[in-house]
């Protein structure tokens, strides 16, 4: 018996110290592959971070790897686990707009008039994020502005990939406005907003929308570091920003991927720039280039792309990245112009920093009102990480005051 019990014991300590040591070689790995500029805010935090992700990411691989659960899953189930109790400040309720699973924020303070609306789409890629993960931003935007929030539950990808998460917010926004008496919110006061994928979301519902006459305007639209296209993963934020948590450049690529089709074999045509035939390239440059960014943001460290053409196999593959419902900066002027007004916002240490100046661009171009606020010290997922008890960002408060 006690011969069982050492050798248990022993395997017990050899599977701990494999573990550690697996988690360890993944976290050193990471370090030698990532950076934090020295205009970081809070660097130490953002590293922090940074290792409780790769943590978590490496146990939810072993996990697979030994038949439990999968790392997506795992991972979306560490996301959820932490929930908030009740608010005495708002009335929360879990419904379902047409099949799409919502959570509504009310003040319990009535206004004396109608209420402003805001249909959020949380970020995560498309293949994490719920309304768990943004219960805090969506607590926060609806006492604070004193709105109506209704955060919108949309399906995931891999499983469910493009359209679904875009029509899950489409038909949640058009479910709300159609119903908007029930909740006491003014019509012509209904606004869209996300972050990063959610970012894309939102202004992919807005371009939908802007041609609709049986539903009432958007007043605007909020874009927080959106992901707006998948033509250029070179531009100049790509480039400085290539290794900075929380989101490495090719893991936006691998995301956009797994939002597009569930399969990522053609990351390195899409890192590279040999995913879409040149001539179609050329037609968007006009939209998607870094003549139209402005110069002050590429004296950190930007070289010149060399344009690669692709082969017909692999553009067969990504060719709907050229549709604007899923590449929302590639909309036609015409759709731009209808646009409500809107705000952008920015971080300079962030991958996706470009999509959000060229989307700006294309909205002032098209005479549609922006507010831009730039987070010179910010960086991806700043903002969701505005009220995280020791772990939070001065920065990502900040950039939340300028939403609210």
């Amino acid at each position: 018996m006690a011969v069982i019990y050492t050798l248990l014991v022993l395997i017990l300590a050899v599977f701990v110290a494999g573990f550690i040591l697996l988690v360890m070689g993944a976290i050193n790995f990471d370090f030698s592959n990532s950076e934090i500029p020295p205009g970081v805010n809070e660097p130490v935090k953002l590293r922090i971070i940074h290792v409780i992700l790769i943590c978590r990411a490496v146990v939810g691989k072993i996990l697979e790897n030994i038949g439990i659960c999968s790392r997506v899953s795992f991972v979306r189930y560490m996301q959820s686990r932490k929930t908030l109790g009740r608010d005495p400040k708002l009335c929360i309720k879990n419904l379902c707009f047409d099949k799409v699973p919502v959570r509504i924020y009310q003040p319990k303070v009535p206004s004396a008039s109608q209420s402003r609306g805001v249909l959020f789409f949380h970020g995560g890629g498309w293949v994490f994020g719920s309304l768990e993960t943004h219960e805090k931003l969506c607590r926060s935007i609806a006492k604070e502005s004193e709105s109506v929030v209704v955060s919108v539950g949309y399906r995931l990808a891999p499983e469910h990939k493009y359209p679904a998460a875009y029509e899950d917010c489409l038909n949640a926004t058009i479910h709300f406005m159609k119903n908007i008496k029930h909740y006491a919110v003014d019509p012509a006061c209904v606004i869209v907003c996300g972050d990063s994928a959610g970012g894309n979301l939102a202004a992919a519902v807005s371009q939908t929308l802007a041609g609709r006459s049986d539903l009432p305007k958007l007043r605007a639209q909020i874009l927080i570091y959106p992901g707006l296209q998948a033509l250029d993963f070179n531009l100049p934020s790509h480039q400085q920003n290539q290794a900075v948590p929380l989101l490495f450049r090719e893991h936006a690529a691998f995301y956009m991927l797994q939002y597009l089709n569930g399969d990522a074999s053609n990351l390195e045509e899409v890192l590279e720039g040999s995913h879409i035939p040149i001539d179609i390239k050329l037609n968007y440059r006009k939209w998607v280039s870094p003549d139209n960014i402005p110069e002050k943001f590429k004296v950190r460290g930007y070289k010149p792309h060399v344009l690669l053409d692709c082969t017909t196999e692999v553009y067969e593959t990504v060719k709907r990245f050229c549709e604007p419902n899923l590449c929302p900066l590639l909309a036609e002027d015409a759709i731009v112009q209808q646009l409500p007004e809107s705000f952008i916002l920015t971080c300079e240490y962030d991958v996706l920093r470009d999509d959000g100046l060229l989307y700006k661009k294309r909205l002032e171009d098209n005479g549609v009102p922006v507010t831009w606020y730039h987070l010179e010290d910010g960086f991806h997922g700043i903002i969701n990480s505005f009220s995280n008890d020791w772990l939070s960002f001065s920065s990502g408060k900040r950039g939340l005051d300028n939403i609210v």
